[in-house]
């Protein structure tokens, strides 16, 4: 099993139901009503994740994409008639919307991800590296070693593993069918472990391409 524990989420490229969530109903159903603590619960309890996601996506200006995001993600809440398990989903799904628009309107400098390629080869002990790799997804140094993946595997780790999704979530997030996110996660875990083996050369250089470009968007 590989665990990011980081963010309090158990998944393995099968896993159907990511573990160790908080269930959310309660709270979805107080902030459709207007309650703004329950609101509050919510957004303490997505918006690390969702953050990390978008840092993913558009690196240094995740926190202003954000906030674009749970402005549209309040606007938006009464009219959402999913459960709670649901609403992680929803969530990133009006994100990555939100991350795209950026994306078309600017053209952003590269993700700089040296220092957290040095980072996490630090932690690379001998133990098992698969699974070093999915503990230390939600830090903010594996975040821009992420972004060094292939788009599709990229996405598909930060929304199974760091933001929470299971694999039927993060596929109608991303438009795609679930077993070709689980696929794509495990790809994207395998090459990661792969750059933390302890003989890997930290002074590989990194693909020198903008967040626009990498994710098939064009001015």
């Amino acid at each position: 099993m590989l665990a990011a524990s980081t963010v309090g989420v158990l998944v393995g490229p099968d896993d159907a139901e990511p573990r160790g969530l908080p269930d959310l109903s309660a709270a979805v159903r107080g902030a459709c009503g207007g309650d703004d603590d329950a609101f509050c619960t919510l957004y303490n309890a997505v918006q690390p994740g969702l953050l990390r996601y978008l840092r993913g996506l558009v690196g240094q200006d995740a926190e202003d994409v954000a906030s674009e995001a749970w402005l549209q993600i309040a606007r938006d809440l009464r009219s959402y008639r999913g459960e709670g398990a649901g609403f992680r989903a929803w969530a990133a799904a009006i994100a990555r919307h939100r991350a795209m628009d950026h994306l078309r309107r600017q053209s952003r400098r590269p993700v700089q991800a040296g220092d957290g390629v040095e980072q996490l080869q630090r932690m690379a002990d001998g133990q098992d590296t698969a699974a070093r790799a999915a503990e230390s997804l939600a830090t903010d140094a594996a975040i821009a070693l992420i972004a060094t993946l292939p788009p599709d595997q990229a996405e598909a780790v930060l929304l199974r593993v760091v933001v929470g999704l299971d694999a039927q979530a993060a596929a109608r997030v991303l438009g795609k069918r679930a077993g070709a996110v689980r696929t794509a996660a495990y790809r994207g875990l395998r090459r990661l472990a792969g750059q933390l083996q302890p003989d890997t050369d930290a002074t590989a250089p990194v693909p020198d391409t903008a967040p626009a470009a990498r994710f098939g968007v064009t001015r």
